[in-house]
């Protein structure tokens, strides 16, 4: 998953756990699209500021993952999800009752997973 997905994702879901400073910063960073020198000169810091304020906010949304797992966990179910309905996509063509009884089998141990 590209950098920028990754941490607008954390930001979005771990975000509150942040200083207020450095949510604002990152939020700038990654889903405003503001340069590091556009943020500075909005904050009236310096962007060596900036940066080392991004950095320890990416790492502890990186830290925040790892403990928590919140985005992993997250992008299995949907994994799950897309496979389920790709089940159902399946079902929607004509088959017997026999196949249609595994199709929902299939599906209810994929979603009890």
């Amino acid at each position: 998953m590209e950098k920028n997905i990754k941490m607008s994702i954390l930001l979005d879901i771990y975000g509150k756990l942040l200083t207020e400073k450095q949510y604002n910063l990152l939020n700038d960073y990654y889903n405003n699209d503001f340069s590091q020198s556009e943020i500075a000169e909005n904050e009236e810091i310096t962007r060596q500021a900036v940066r080392d304020n991004l950095k320890k906010g990416e790492n502890n949304l990186l830290e925040y993952e790892e403990k928590l797992k919140i985005m992993e966990k997250n992008l299995i179910t949907e994994n799950q999800i897309n496979s389920v309905l790709e089940d159902i996509k399946i079902a929607k063509s004509k088959i017997s009752d026999k196949e249609v009884k595994k199709l929902l089998q299939n599906i209810e141990n994929k979603l009890i997973k």
